[in-house]
């Protein structure tokens, strides 16, 4: 049964700057910011969430689905992921604009700055849940505007389960925008820092949010992440990393994580840390779609991560 992965194809611009933001960032001067960062390092990979989420997906021997809208430039994306046996049935192109686009400066503290052009993203929403067969199990992650709040109202109209994945597009959305999905969502996964706007914004706690849906997943960076679910809190390490090089999605590998334990029946335990061991494969690589493993290769590495076998 296939996994419906909604959300955003772009190409990554990535920049490495050698040094720390911090270093030349005047605090009391941000009001007339005015700043050039020299990169020496630059890179063009294939990203954006569905693609990354359905690459690390597949890598795991799962059936992702991916659905978005990119431009006329998609050609070497699309011949990658047809490498990668991962179907396009439902990425329609936009012929007059380009694939969406990303500017991603890091800096040595593994802090990103990120400039985005949406493109052809603006146009997802032209995608209807209802035209993929087979769905088991989908995921509203970055995308345009409409096509988040259209396609969780149909992944619900079709009682299809699905995680609602606001990521850096939280901001896009009101109080009761935010509230909908969450109603008409089975699970939520935010980071620390969007865990906080998104108790903000609608005022309520991560209890109080987690006893609405059946799972509520914040990831906290090199501290680990956290399941609320059934009304206990569940402490998830991270993956050992053996050489951190590029921090540039590994949210989407853990999203890919979590939807690949979900289908499979794991208990929460064991999916978090599948989900915060494909974060720690991703991060020793460049880029987002550039590591590789076996399925006995990552239950080796589950194994000797966590002294457990689970896979």
């Amino acid at each position: 049964m296939a996994i419906l992965i909604c959300g955003s194809f772009a190409y990554d611009n990535i920049m490495v700057f050698p040094d720390q933001f911090k270093n030349h960032i005047l605090p009391e001067q941000v009001h007339i910011l005015n700043v050039c960062f020299v990169v020496p390092e630059m890179r063009r990979e294939f990203g954006g969430c569905a693609g990354n989420i359905a690459y690390n997906l597949k890598l795991l021997g799962g059936d992702p689905l991916p659905m978005g809208a990119v431009g006329h430039d998609f050609g070497p994306y699309a011949e990658w992921l047809n490498q990668c046996d991962i179907p396009q049935n439902h990425v329609i192109r936009i012929d007059d604009t380009y694939t969406a686009q990303a500017y991603i400066t890091t800096d040595m503290d593994d802090n990103q700055i990120t400039a985005f052009h949406p493109g052809a993203m603006s146009a997802a929403h032209q995608n209807r849940i209802e035209e993929a067969d087979g769905v088991e199990l989908g995921i509203v992650s970055p995308d345009g505007r409409q096509a988040m709040i259209e396609h969780a109202e149909q992944f619900s109209k079709l009682r299809i389960p699905f995680v609602f994945d606001p990521g850096q597009g939280l901001p896009m959305f009101d109080v009761e925008e935010l509230k909908s999905f969450i109603d008409q969502a089975t699970y939520v996964t935010v980071n620390d820092y969007e865990s906080r706007l998104l108790q903000e914004r609608i005022g309520a706690s991560l209890q109080e949010i987690a006893r609405q849906v059946d799972a509520l997943i914040v990831t906290k960076g090199a501290k680990g992440s956290e399941i609320f679910t059934d009304g206990a809190s569940i402490e998830i390490p991270i993956g050992p990393v053996t050489d951190p090089v590029d921090p540039t999605g590994c949210g989407d590998a853990f999203r890919a994580g979590l939807l690949y334990g979900i289908t499979n029946g794991h208990n929460w335990e064991d999916i978090g840390r599948l989900a915060s061991l494909m974060g720690a494969i991703n991060i020793e690589q460049h880029g987002t779609q550039n590591h590789r493993f076996t399925g006995d290769e990552f239950a080796e590495r589950f194994q000797e991560s966590f002294g457990y076998s689970a896979f």
